[in-house]
């Protein structure tokens, strides 16, 4: 196995390429793909096409291909021009001005032209975005935290009937929320502190565009469910095709912008069952790259004599941390609250012998079974988001406060089965004083008809009913057909969800700040957690208690040392009370067509999946090329 070793070191060298972002040019294939064809698995397909709706990746994924915003980020993950040619803050963060070029079209589906971008579509689509009957709660949280009267003007809606929110010009809106358009080119927000990093909150979806000639078009009450032909783009791509479960395609805009850019001609997004069948896909040159199975893996690694061997890659970590989400207030089949979990998970004892209990090796082993503790995961935050002025990187920092033990190289960091022994016995004591019987019933939830999913499944729950004990936990693998959300987190099905965030914009309020009680613009508590229907008063104080700290953490915008170090202490006490549980990264294996250190690659915004300026080849690259990618991307 000499070959072998040689590849997993090759391969370390470039996973650990994410950790250090600097310049330098990427080396380029000859000869290069003019059409990608992709894919993604049924749990990712998307289900809305207004992105100022969604904060779902599986939707945000496609749709910075078919509006673009005002900036963009590189591959090192820097602040470029977008729309916006020209920004900055002339009064330490509390004002931006943002200069948009001119001679930007929006089109049709076709390519045809609509219309001129101008400022004014960034006011619409924030009067959209905060009005609470259009738009709901989606995308509201940034605004409201950094924008003048965004809030309040949130708030005013919320109050008025849906007939007279859809009524409203913008009138109200530009008397209430700090942002103004003095020409059709120069945009002005006018934030409620100094934001600093208010222009890394230009590449989330809540301050992209939207034209008042579409809403007139189709109608203020059509928005929402307009196709594919009746949407305007004014991105690199427009959405041509659209089947639901199977394909999609991005057709290159032809009065896109930047006439400089590299873009293909068309993108074809597949969804396939698992990456099983990707792979299968993959080999018959129906996919320019693949994620790897662990089995698929496995088979290729072990083989030295293999076709692919060498052209195996360990990718770079993606944007986003994964954790474990409770759903405090689960309801059944029919209906009705499922108390004795309700009960069970609302007892901090017992969360937190899942926290202290679960030796994830083997789930982590199913994206990368080479180097499973790659993909452990013991921050809230992703880490590589942010830095103290002293370099401190801010997840380390979390970590040196929960406590850590430093790796042995083959458990994960916080397992510590004596301490979930002692919180198991705590709990069943406290719980079985409440009527809850054992072992607790866990609904969990896949894909149907996935193997890869099933397999995954399955692993997960010998690790929890072998950790914890078949006497305490059962674990039961339930499935939908086409959407998690509506099949399962709508009627709030699920014992927990095991999702992934990536940061919207370049502070850690985004992360925390979806977790917070009692606040609409709270992602994950308003939509996966349910922790506003709990009803257990120690649950609700500790809730309460986090979330006081997360505010006390945002009104610091003074001193961003201190700012980082009060959502520190924050994210640990979420985690010390096992209110969420960090899971996994992604660092998966892959056959691949396309350098991904030529892909946008940074920590926050949405943007990393714009295909635009990237270096690919109509060969597959080998390990020894992905190390000379890393290397150059380390210089």
């Amino acid at each position: 196995m000499k070959k072998a070793k040689k590849l997993t070191a090759v391969l370390l060298t470039a996973a650990l390429a994410i950790g250090t972002l600097a310049g330098g040019s990427m080396v380029s294939s000859a000869e290069e793909l003019n059409e990608l064809w992709t894919f993604e698995v049924p749990n990712r397909e998307l289900e809305n096409l207004i992105i100022l709706n969604s904060e779902m990746a599986n939707d945000l994924n496609v749709l910075c291909n078919t509006t673009e915003g005002l900036l963009e980020t590189d591959a090192k993950g820097k602040l470029i021009p977008g729309i916006a040619s020209e920004w900055g803050t002339e009064d330490g963060g509390l004002t931006w001005t943002f200069k948009l070029r001119e001679g930007v079209k929006w089109v049709d589906w076709q390519g045809n032209e609509k219309g001129d971008v101008t400022a004014q579509d960034w006011i619409t689509a924030l009067e959209w975005v905060m009005n609470a009957k259009k738009n709901g709660a989606n995308n509201t949280s940034m605004p409201t935290t950094l924008i003048e009267g965004a809030g309040d003007y949130y708030n005013y809606t919320k109050e008025l009937s849906e007939e007279e929110a859809y009524a409203l010009d913008k009138t109200k809106f530009l008397e209430m929320v700090g942002i103004e358009a003095p020409d059709d080119y120069t945009l002005i927000y006018h934030c409620t502190s100094n934001a600093t990093y208010f222009d890394t909150v230009a590449t989330s979806a809540c301050l992209y565009p939207m034209a008042q000639g579409f809403i007139d078009e189709v109608g203020v009450e059509n928005v929402l469910s307009t196709g594919i032909e009746g949407l305007w783009y004014n991105g690199p791509y427009t959405l041509t095709e659209f089947v639901q479960g199977n394909t999609k395609t991005l057709t290159k805009n032809p009065l896109y912008w930047d006439t400089e850019a590299k873009l293909f001609d068309n993108v074809v997004i597949r969804i396939v069952e698992d990456t099983t069948r990707g792979y299968e896909l993959y080999d018959a040159g129906e996919l320019d790259h693949i994620d790897l199975s662990e089995a698929t893996l496995r088979q290729i690694y072990d083989d030295e004599g293999h076709k692919y061997h060498d052209y195996l890659v360990e990718k770079m970590p993606r944007k986003y941390s994964y954790q474990m989400h409770f759903n405090y207030s689960k309801m059944k089949d029919d209906g009705t609250p499922d108390d004795n979990w309700n009960k069970a998970v609302a007892n901090e004892n017992f969360r937190k012998s899942i926290y202290y209990g679960l030796n994830l090796v083997p789930y982590l082993a199913r994206t990368n079974f080479i180097n499973p503790l790659h993909c452990e995961n013991n921050a809230y935050t992703m880490r590589g988001l942010l830095y103290f002025s002293d370099g401190t990187e801010y997840t380390e920092r979390v970590l040196e406060k929960l406590g850590l033990p430093e790796s042995d190289g083959e458990t994960p960091r916080r397992y510590d089965p004596d301490l979930a022994a002692e919180c198991k016995a705590k709990a069943m004591e406290e719980l079985e004083a409440e009527g809850v019987t054992f072992p607790v019933q866990i609904d969990y939830y896949i894909t149907a008809g996935s193997q890869n999913a099933l397999d995954s499944a399955t692993v997960l729950k010998q690790v929890f009913e072998e950790g914890l004990g078949s006497d305490y936990v059962t674990m039961n693998i339930g499935t939908f057909v086409s959407s998690q959300t509506q099949e399962v987190i709508d009627p709030q099905l699920q014992s927990f969800v095991t999702n992934g965030w990536g940061a919207d914009y370049g502070d850690i309020q985004n992360y925390l700040g979806q977790e917070t009680l009692g606040e609409d613009t709270a992602y994950y508590s308003m939509n996966y957690s349910n922790i506003n229907d709990a009803t257990d008063e120690d649950l609700l104080a500790t809730y309460q208690e986090f979330t006081d700290m997360v505010n006390a953490a945002n009104a610091i915008v003074d001193d961003i040392d201190a700012r980082y170090e009060a959502y520190a202490d924050a994210e640990v006490y979420m985690l010390e009370h096992a209110m969420t549980i960090p899971v996994n990264l992604e660092v998966s294996w892959q056959l691949t067509k396309v350098n991904d250190y030529t892909r946008s690659n940074a920590m926050f915004g949405i943007q990393n999946y714009m295909y635009k300026n990237w270096d690919t080849s109509v060969d597959a690259y080998t390990t020894e090329q992905y190390a000379e990618f890393a290397e150059e991307f380390n210089k």
